[in-house]
């Protein structure tokens, strides 16, 4: 207790006809209000605070100097914890937010493909915090846990334990929002939309209107003295890629370079996974550089909208401070998931990449959180609600969280060491299902359906181009992480279950997917077309490509998923029959030809 609170509490005891008083304060001490400010496809890298912990070539990736300066949303950080390795459990809006408000894997929701509907049951954080604690709760923006609906705002039996959702509105990134007095208007970025709104462009704009009705949110629950959680959810930066003036035109001149990801994506040095594409199917590597020349105007604006939505982080946190609630307040700044912006030559999500599954995670609450605070552990957005929950003293939420509460870290000194061996795991959806993925705060393990597992060791190749799979010296790592990951996927049915088959490690007899090195633009998947055969005739071809040029027979020494079991090859004498299987143990199947 501080000296302040020390003679309050004396006070109390010695003039009882004051008590009520102690005990609104006292209420007010042991329940901090709660903020949540959450952006839409957010990458991290567009922050300065993430850009100061990243080295020069990983903060500029799209250039020297091609960045945007983000003073508040720094000094939110510089004021609380930049959590470094948060990532979306799944990088796609429904399931992701799904978990986020409910601590659980997006299966056990029932909203884990985009556009599903949250579960009815369901209960969310904000739940707990109106039902347990006596919170009056608020939710302006994106929902998108209501199935198909757009715009869909305020739906009035799917409230998930927040009051105030006037402003809420189910799908769509609309440009602008308009309350007539008689019901909330959204409309898209248009020629005719944008003559109506000329005049208020910086109030009917959507990032500036949900600020706006936030800070209205603030000062009238700090009015009616209750203790309050809202959450404003903003559509940007998403596309469509249209931002107000004088945003628009503050990046017109930046020139924007292909990621160093990108490029080596496009020369296929070293080609990318399996799990992962490019975003163009073109053939000629020149085309595909000008198609992701034409993205330059599209991150201009992306750079805009960043920039909009943190002049607005700026507008609320003057107002909590005016009000004297800054001290009592928990701001979280944090996405639903990243977008690549060129690296691999992909754009958006979907892939368990750091800017892809990673997303920007900012905390600040200056009572508990030590400020200037960096962590490095492994978390991802199930964590969210048991650790906001027990930041805030909610001992019993009545949930069994698949998530864990960090806030013991996060309210540990700054000099306290995170946790390197932490693992969290993130998945694909359940559309797509290629991939599932066990995370820590320096290495990143991949499985897949049509690879065998990636490894990525994120300190020593941070543009995550190289597999470190099958490298002695990581043999532990694997393990430890593969065994995590198998165990995780089997006990919470992560969507690429499904599949019969999958190499959960390497096969002995593996054909390179890169460039050949000896031969420009062509791979070892040329040689089964007639014209380049003749390359398996030279050993410099064949070393790299063993298998279609039917050179190599060798049983695999490790083991593969096999109808949800790990499998060696004298396992999977009697399963010869799968083609999968007979690549993995070619001489116990007597697959190899003559």
């Amino acid at each position: 207790m501080t000296m302040l609170g020390e003679k309050f509490h004396f006070l109390c005891l010695l003039y009882p006809f004051i008590l009520s008083s102690c005990l609104i304060v006292a209420q007010n001490n042991d329940k901090p209000n709660l903020i949540i400010l959450y952006t839409d496809e957010h990458n991290f890298r567009t922050i300065g605070a993430y850009r100061d912990t990243l080295r020069r070539d990983q903060a500029f990736i799209w250039g020297d100097g091609v960045e945007v300066k983000t003073p508040h949303l720094d000094s939110l950080a510089n004021e609380g914890a930049l959590l470094t390795n948060f990532y979306a459990v799944a990088p796609l809006c429904t399931p992701s937010r799904a978990s986020f408000m409910t601590g659980l894997y997006p299966i056990a929701t029932g909203a884990s493909g985009n556009n599903d509907k949250l579960d009815t049951n369901m209960k969310t954080f904000a739940e707990v915090l109106r039902k347990e604690r006596g919170y009056m709760t608020g939710y302006m923006g994106k929902w998108h846990l209501n199935g198909s609906t757009k715009p869909g705002f305020s739906h009035p039996t799917r409230k998930f334990g927040f009051v105030d959702t006037k402003y809420q509105f189910n799908r769509g990134h609309w440009k602008f929002l308009e309350d007539t007095g008689k019901e909330i208007k959204a409309y898209d970025w248009n020629d005719k939309t944008y003559n109506k709104f000329k005049n208020t462009v910086d109030e009917n704009y959507t990032t500036d209107f949900l600020f706006d009705r936030g800070i209205e949110f603030i000062d009238r629950e700090k009015n009616n003295k209750q203790p309050f959680a809202l959450m404003i959810s903003i559509p940007d930066p998403h596309g469509p890629h249209q931002v107000r003036q004088p945003y628009k035109s503050m990046y017109s001149n930046l020139k924007f370079d292909i990621p160093f990801s990108g490029a080596m994506a496009l020369q296929k040095t070293p080609a990318l996974p399996s799990w992962s594409a490019m975003n163009f199917e073109l053939e000629e590597s020149n085309e595909l550089i000008n198609s992701l020349r034409e993205n330059e105007g599209i991150y201009r604006d992306y750079f805009a909208m960043v920039k909009c939505i943190d002049d607005n982080v700026g507008k609320l946190m003057s107002n909590l401070k005016k009000n004297g609630l800054d001290q009592n307040t928990i701001v979280v700044f944090t996405s639903d998931h990243g977008d690549l912006m060129g690296e691999h030559a992909k754009v958006n999500k979907g892939r368990p990449y750091q800017t892809s599954a990673g997303v920007p995670f900012i905390i600040r609450y200056p009572k508990k959180i030590p400020s200037r605070k960096v962590i490095n552990t492994a978390y991802s957005s199930i964590d969210f609600a048991p650790t906001i929950l027990g930041l805030m003293n909610v001992k019993d939420p009545g949930v069994q969280f698949h998530g864990i509460d960090g806030s013991s870290e996060l309210k540990a000194p700054r000099s306290t060491q995170s946790n390197d061996n932490q693992i969290r795991f993130i998945t694909d959806n359940p559309k797509n299902k290629k991939w599932a993925a066990a995370v820590r705060n320096r290495y990143k393990l991949v499985v897949s359906k049509g690879d065998y597992p990636w490894l990525f060791d994120l300190e020593r190749d941070p543009n995550e181009l190289n597999n470190y799979f099958d490298q002695a010296n990581y043999t532990s790592i694997t393990q430890e992480m593969s065994d995590a990951l198998y165990n995780e996927i089997i006990r919470r049915d992560f969507p690429v279950k499904v599949h019969k088959e999958m190499f959960w490690t390497k096969p002995a007899c593996w054909d390179l997917k890169d460039e050949l090195p000896l031969w420009k633009k062509r791979v070892c998947n040329n040689l089964k077309d007639k014209k380049y055969e003749i390359g398996c005739r030279y050993r410099s071809v064949s070393n790299y490509c063993p298998v279609v040029c039917n050179k190599c027979c060798e049983d695999s020494m490790g083991v593969m998923w096999l109808d949800e079991e790990l499998k060696s090859c004298s396992d999977l004498i009697n399963s010869c029959w799968r083609e999968k299987v007979q690549r993995f143990c070619p001489a116990t199947c007597d697959a190899c030809e003559a």
